[in-house]
């Protein structure tokens, strides 16, 4: 019997956030080049995203490329945006015939042309779809995110349009990359490392985490399904008491 099976269907998380960690390590313990670990993490997402659509999740966000990453050698950053590229494009009848939407957050304008274009075409075109939405965390930091909200914010109170006064979490978080969105309810890191990487700070502030020492290109649907039992089995207080919450 599968973890799937001991999953309450009513108590599902809206939102899964991933931070897809290890890819280069998988490769390296294989003897072959970082490039082959992003190749099969390919194959990662989609058994997760089609494990989400499963299942009924409402919001998908995967961590794939951070501000930092644009500092690796410059030959691996080329070929994971190739490989972008290539992923869209293969996977876009995927998305399609599981009425998946492609979104996308981050400096979006440090994407090469092509890739950016790619990119662009893909969300556009799944945009008609309804069941899960798929966003990739792309060139993107959280603590660029937030010092943007707050320049936008500041530019409002600035022009008059906003009284400093009425600001609040909700104007903040509709000034996040992911307005619209529900925040994560559940953060999930491969790879066995113990940190937020600068991912969406802000939104997982009462997000249970969730780590496994498993390598990205390891990581299945099972996995996921695994990693949903257990926070299912977790009392989510919100700052009250066991007593309160029951």
């Amino acid at each position: 019997m599968g973890y799937k099976n001991e999953i309450d269907l009513l108590k599902l998380p809206k939102h899964i956030a991933i931070i897809m960690d290890g890819n280069g390590r998988w490769a390296k313990g294989k003897g072959k080049l970082r490039i082959f670990g992003h190749h099969n993490g390919v194959l990662s997402v989609r058994d997760v995203v089609e494990g989400s659509v499963e299942l009924g999740i409402n919001y998908l966000t995967l961590y794939t490329f951070s501000s930092e990453n644009w500092n690796r050698p410059k030959l691996e950053v080329m070929a994971i945006m190739e490989l972008m590229v290539n992923t869209i494009n293969k996977e876009i009848n995927r998305f399609m015939d599981n009425n998946v939407r492609l979104q996308a957050i981050g400096d979006l304008k440090m994407l090469p042309d092509k890739c950016y274009t790619e990119l662009t075409n893909a969300i556009n075109k799944t945009s008609v779809n309804t069941g899960l939405v798929v966003t990739l965390a792309l060139s993107y930091s959280s603590r660029k995110e937030i010092l943007q909200a707050v320049k936008q914010i500041a530019g409002k109170v600035q022009n008059g349009e906003l009284n400093i006064d009425d600001i609040d979490e909700e104007i903040f978080e509709n000034n996040l990359y992911t307005n619209g969105m529900p925040n994560p309810e559940l953060l999930i890191r491969t790879s066995g490392e113990y940190r937020i990487s600068n991912y969406l700070l802000w939104q997982i502030a009462y997000a249970e985490l969730y780590f496994t020492s498993k390598l990205w290109p390891d990581f299945r649907r099972e996995d996921l399904f695994e990693a949903i039992l257990d926070y299912q089995k977790r009392e989510r207080r919100f700052g009250l008491t066991s007593e309160q919450v029951n």
